[in-house]
């Protein structure tokens, strides 16, 4: 692995104004200031179970709704996770953790394969949390599994409260990446047998 594992990116459109830094090789630290405030909150938690360093300082256009800014957090944090990669040489390339919350055990298993995919599987009792629509958790983790390049499935195997159910994801996929990412010193080159990922 060459380089330091970590990236910044500034986007700005008419719609938000999103700057990050991400690093794969943190203690779990994280600064992370959106307008919208469940997702600060299960980004700290990403954040704090993967053992990154993330500061994230994001403004949209929320007066419209939570979307925009949703979508563009799950596109820069993907694009500075894939950059943060490098060239992948010494990777375990596979992740997957089960995180329980409280009764609610959620399932993410990734592959930083440079094949963007996302498979989700989860049945949510309520269609918002507080005022947070429930439905941009898949925009973000489809945005995010596109730009880092990464297969990502995520299986919610039951729950009854929307929050734990959606907490356990992002835990979880802390988790999970935090795996993949990791270099294991038996690894040579890339973990693929076409020699690149």
């Amino acid at each position: 692995m060459s380089g330091n594992r970590e990236a910044s990116f500034h986007r700005k459109t008419n719609e938000t104004d999103i700057s990050l830094s991400f690093s794969i090789d943190g203690e779990g630290k994280s600064a992370i200031k959106t307008a919208v405030p469940f997702m600060t909150h299960m980004l700290d938690l990403f954040t704090k179970h993967g053992h990154f360093d993330v500061t994230i300082d994001a403004k949209g256009d929320t007066e419209v709704d939570d979307h925009h800014t949703t979508e563009d957090i799950g596109i820069v944090l993907g694009q500075a996770l894939l950059e943060s990669l490098g060239d992948k040489k010494g990777i375990r390339r596979y992740g997957n953790s089960f995180v329980p919350m409280d009764e609610a055990l959620a399932q993410v298993v990734v592959d930083l394969s440079n094949r963007p995919h996302l498979e989700m599987r989860a049945e949510f009792p309520t269609d918002q949390v507080g005022t947070f629509d429930v439905e941009l958790v898949h925009e973000f983790l489809w945005k995010l599994a596109l730009e880092a390049r990464m297969n990502l499935h995520v299986i919610v195997h039951y729950g009854h409260n929307t929050h734990h159910m959606i907490e356990a994801i992002f835990k979880a996929l802390g988790r999970a990446l935090d795996e993949a990412t990791t270099i294991d010193p038996r690894v040579k080159g890339v973990p693929s047998t076409k020699g690149m990922l």
